[in-house]
């Protein structure tokens, strides 16, 4: 009998302690299967969430804004592809060469001094007939390669329309596509340049008539004033004609 109750209260022992040791290992598994809902927390977490992406939105959108900002950048930095101004330059070469290559008289101050000095000035009564008839003939030819240069100039300004036109055409579709304030302003530039010509053209043109018309006039004045010289002389008495023997025929 003793032995059977030391051996039930040994038992009841044990199934006393048993709780006892195993609940620090039933405690963990007991506590992670609980969840706790903290409906404060969880708002302020979606609001935090919300304020995130919201942030990331703007940096997005000024993104955007910065890349749009460098396209237009690159837009009023971008470039013609071509240029005009090289054949509105040759144009006005054009003009220049014809105004070097005048005849006989240059557009010098001093060459028109010189000639004027020779051929038009006062008339030389010394001088002999032949001699005369020498410089009125270089006064004629002169007026006559006025003319000639002034038809020339004439000409190339005829010629140079065809061609200002078609720069005028094309500047003005550039205008219209220009895709930035540099190409804009480089389209308005070479309308600029081609304006410069036309006006050189115009200039150059209108010099070279009144460069022939004052040739003319200056020939018609000497060869009056030279013509009523030579009447005057011719008319005045003891200095004017003298009469002499004159043969007629030959051997008489």
């Amino acid at each position: 009998m003793m032995i059977r109750r030391s051996r039930a209260a040994l038992l009841a022992a044990s199934i006393l302690a048993a709780p006892i040791a195993l609940s620090p290992m039933l405690a963990t598994p007991a506590a992670a299967q609980w969840i706790v809902y903290d409906p404060t927390n969880y708002v302020q977490n979606v609001l935090t969430a919300a304020r995130e992406l919201q942030q990331i939105n703007n940096q997005i959108q000024q993104i955007e804004n910065q890349t749009t900002s460098l396209i237009n950048q690159a837009r009023n930095l971008a470039s013609m592809p071509y240029s005009l101004v090289s054949t509105i330059t040759s144009q006005i070469q054009r003009t220049e060469q014809l105004i070097n290559q005048s005849q006989r008289i240059a557009y010098s101050v001093s060459s028109i001094d010189q000639a004027f000095t020779q051929n038009y000035g006062a008339i030389n009564l010394n001088l002999s007939q032949q001699q005369m008839i020498a410089q009125a003939q270089q006064r004629w030819q002169t007026s006559v390669a006025g003319l000639q240069d002034a038809m020339r100039m004439q000409a190339t300004v005829v010629g140079n329309i065809t061609t200002n036109r078609a720069n005028v055409t094309t500047l003005g579709a550039s205008s219209q596509s220009a895709t930035g304030a540099l190409q804009a302003a480089q389209v308005n530039n070479q309308l600029l340049v081609q304006i410069s010509q036309q006006l050189s053209d115009l200039i150059a043109l209108e010099a070279a008539n009144g460069r022939a018309r004052a040739l003319i006039d200056a020939d018609r004045t000497t060869n009056q004033n030279q013509g009523a010289t030579q009447l005057s002389t011719f008319l005045t008495p003891g200095a004017g004609y003298q009469p002499g023997n004159v043969q007629m025929f030959h051997g008489n």
